[in-house]
């Protein structure tokens, strides 16, 4: 189900009212007009059945909503039994366009096609008993040509809505990506963090009490962490805001935080920056932030080193994020959490360099762009 706006919703429902009233009004304007001046007009005059197949064929639109098939043989039927019947011309058709219209719109475009073909046949033949032949020469092209004309826009209408609805799920499908890494790298950090305090406790209980209650409160932290955050990532998921946040969103300005999180783990972290710090796009500081946390992460859990360094580069246009350590290197370059990294920064049209590095050790060099945002 996809949501659409009440106001479209009531337009949609109440059209073939609107049909209905052009059809009348515009039939009995004709009419009256052809009448005064001894133009062509029907053998038989408008009266209240001709008025009854006039707003029977636009209310047959609605059938549209359950069962195109139907709205199509409705329409058609009521529309050719006016002129079967010899009313007066007028644009007693536009019921039986739009739906044409609509049938090739909901994707049902050979039988709009076969109906128009056979409404027109059956058009030609009856108004070649009731009508003038010398209206014939031109009025059934221009009918043609209408019916041609009218399904082809309506082709361009379906084709512009594929285009839309494509669009629409392409930007899902992002959006649920994107919300899938701030999971992983919700989960991954914090529960990386936990098992190896974990550990910690167990190894200490018995002769190091003290350290074993410290790593069981950086436990404590850690998953309150966890939850908080993953509330609020499961709330965006929801669209669903029960509360104003906590705390304050990720960002490279709370890297201290991280910092201390890690250095309570046991992993050093030199933190350094150059250029002059700025305000950065939202999508670029978030990702700046998860791409030093993630990389951490994998340094903390795989690397087997207990010091990194994180650069923070201020370019004009771009933010340079390098994160390098000097452990075994590892092979964590295939995992979900690198993987992540590369489409995050794909995303934002930045870079990244992401391998072993030939001195030993690993690096992780992300280069975002700003927008020359200052």
């Amino acid at each position: 189900m996809t949501w659409e706006h009440p106001q479209r919703v009531r337009g949609r429902r109440f059209f073939p009212v609107f049909v209905a009233l052009i059809q009348m009004v515009g039939v009995t304007f004709a009419a009256t007009v052809a009448g005064s001046h001894g133009g062509f007009i029907a053998g038989r005059s408008l009266d209240w059945f001709g008025y009854v197949l006039l707003a029977g064929s636009a209310a047959a639109m609605w059938l549209a909503r359950v069962h195109v098939y139907a709205a199509l043989g409705a329409v058609t039927a009521l529309t050719l039994g006016y002129v079967a019947l010899g009313y007066p011309w007028g644009p007693f058709f536009l019921a039986f366009l739009f739906s044409l219209v609509a049938a090739v719109v909901l994707g049902h475009r050979a039988a709009a096609w076969v109906t128009a073909g056979l409404a027109y046949a059956l058009f030609v033949l009856v108004g070649w008993r009731l009508r003038d032949e010398t209206l014939l020469s031109w009025h059934w092209v221009v009918v043609a040509a209408v019916l041609v004309g009218v399904l082809l826009i309506a082709q361009v209408m379906r084709s512009n809505r594929d285009r839309m609805l494509e669009m629409r799920r392409r930007r899902v499908g992002d959006e649920r990506l994107r919300m899938a890494r701030e999971v992983h790298d919700v989960v991954a950090h914090h529960i990386s963090l936990i098992n190896v305090q974990a550990g910690v406790a167990l190894h200490l209980l018995d002769d190091d009490p003290e350290q074993a209650r410290t790593a069981l409160a950086a436990i404590k932290t850690a998953s309150r962490d966890t939850l908080r955050e993953l509330r609020a990532t499961l709330g965006v998921l929801r669209g669903v805001d029960e509360q104003a946040p906590r705390s304050p969103a990720p960002s490279i300005d709370r890297l201290d935080e991280l910092v201390e999180r890690f250095a309570g783990a046991g992993l050093q972290i030199d933190v350094r920056t150059t250029g002059t710090p700025r305000e950065l796009p939202t999508p670029v500081d978030l990702a700046a932030y998860r791409i030093v946390q993630e990389s951490l992460t994998n340094v903390h859990r795989h690397a087997g080193a207990d010091s990194a360094q994180v650069t923070i580069g201020y370019d004009v246009d771009e933010l340079v994020v390098d994160i390098t350590d000097r452990g075994r290197g590892g092979d964590t370059a295939d995992g979900n959490g690198l993987s992540g990294i590369r489409e995050r920064v794909a995303s934002l049209g930045g870079t990244v360099a992401i391998g072993p590095r030939p001195e030993g050790g690993f690096t992780v060099c992300a280069v975002l762009p700003t927008g020359g945002t200052s």
